[in-house]
């Protein structure tokens, strides 16, 4: 395949997925979940005005030419777009009827025996969730940047923001944007948890969704290798320094890990003492449980090679092997979701919006912005994501805890609010 635009060949090619779709119960009767694609369309427009190649992909409810159908038709498509190779981008916002349907004990389909009006008075239709098609995509290809759509209605912004962010960690996507059909709010909702776009304007925010896609698509990332049978490092073992412990308990007793679905986000490590050697937090865990878990070691050979012990290292492991690199006097690392206080002026701020968490360019953005804010104690923000503060062994942890309460807000998380139900491993509304 060939760009119309430079006759060259395409090695990554964006798909854009819209319309609705039916569920088959009887013949003549089906389960809707109506869209007619306008949100596809003007994305598929708008990948063209930032100079990317893109298909359009319409199911027959948006386009009566197209062959798609029904949510099974959608996983073909999204089946052959998998397998191919240079498929790079897919922005998944068809909407799937969530259940299929049954009445009596006739198997429904589209050629199912007809329901007769006159003999169907009493009829019950017996509902079960679908199964999800997004959540397979990066299950298969992890190299596929994925854009996923949440729709709620009348909710709250932070329930919006918690029910798109379900969808970034349970379906592995990378970018979602929520949109709520009662109150027309929209977001841009990301794995750190922040959001962008926060706004009413829908071209607006489908405007944003393409510029953060096209930026953090082709990030350079690492992934380890895990030697499961080797053990993890204790929180209380003297290869710990006493003043990271110290640092992190404060920010574990002060609520700075707030867990959603039972996962925190955020991370922190500490030098090791080989060369490229360093103790961190596990990724996908809840550091109020530190005690119980501990930490991981991680031995990065070199930038594209990284051997953790027990359990996947925390994301920002390139972050800190950068840190650790660049700053041979700086020993331990802190990274929390909260935002600056009102009035503080003299730490850095880095925009952050480009960069995806655990790649190798937010590593270079957060080690590039450091700075010395007190002797041997070096902080960056990341803007609308949160800091890092990192320091020496020699450092006083009563100094770098006071440098954080002096600064940022505990109390308080970027991105917004979790409600309480969200918090749980096995949450209320599950």
């Amino acid at each position: 395949m060939t760009s119309p635009i430079e006759g060259k060949p395409i090695s990554q090619l964006h798909h854009v997925i819209g319309g609705g779709t039916l569920s088959h119960v009887r013949n003549h009767l089906a389960l809707a979940a109506p869209a007619r694609g306008t949100t596809a369309r003007f994305l598929h427009d708008e990948l063209g005005r930032n100079g990317a190649f893109s298909q359009l992909h319409l199911t027959s409810m948006a386009d009566p030419r197209s062959e798609i159908v029904t949510g099974g038709d959608v996983k073909d498509l999204v089946d052959r777009l998998v397998a191919d190779p240079i498929t790079k981008i897919i922005f998944f916002n068809p909407a799937i009827v969530d259940f299929h349907g049954q009445i009596g004990a006739v198997p429904s389909g589209k050629y199912a025996e007809r329901l007769l009006s006159r003999e169907a008075k009493d009829a019950v239709l017996k509902l079960a969730p679908s199964d999800k098609i997004i959540g397979d995509i990066r299950r298969k290809r992890k190299d596929i940047f994925l854009v996923g759509f949440k729709t709620t209605c009348g909710a709250t912004p932070d329930e919006q923001y918690a029910q798109g962010l379900r969808l970034v960690k349970q379906g592995h996507v990378n970018l979602v944007l929520a949109n709520d059909t009662k109150t027309r709010l929209n977001m841009i909702i990301v794995p750190e948890e922040a959001r962008y776009h926060e706004t009413t304007n829908r071209e607006e925010a489908l405007r944003g969704l393409v510029k953060i896609a096209l930026a953090r698509a082709n990030l350079t990332y690492t992934h380890s290798t895990v030697l499961k049978d080797m053990p993890r490092v204790g929180w209380q073992s003297n290869e710990v320094p006493a003043n990271l412990r110290g640092v992190v308990d404060h920010l574990i007793e002060h609520d700075a890990y707030k867990p959603f679905l039972g996962k925190t986000a955020g991370h922190f490590a500490s030098r090791g003492m080989a060369p490229g050697e360093f103790l961190t937090s596990a990724r996908g865990e809840n550091f109020n449980e530190l005690g119980n878990n501990g930490l991981v070691r991680v031995f990065a050979q070199n930038a594209d090679e990284v051997i953790a012990h027990a359990a996947k290292p925390s994301v920002g492991g390139q972050s800190q092997r950068i840190i650790f690199s660049r700053f041979p006097g700086l020993d331990s690392i802190v990274h929390f979701h909260a935002p600056l206080k009102e009035g503080v002026s003299d730490i850095p701020i880095r925009d952050q919006w480009m960069f995806e968490c655990g790649s190798h360019q937010c590593g270079k953005n957060t080690a590039d912005g450091l700075a010395e804010i007190r002797p041997g104690i070096h902080a960056v923000m990341l803007d609308n994501h949160g800091p890092n503060i990192v320091f020496g062994n020699d450092a006083d942890p009563a100094d770098v805890i006071d440098l954080i309460e002096s600064r940022w807000d505990l109390g308080r998380k970027t991105g917004g609010a979790i409600p309480p139900a969200y918090r749980l491993a096995t949450p209320a509304f599950a």
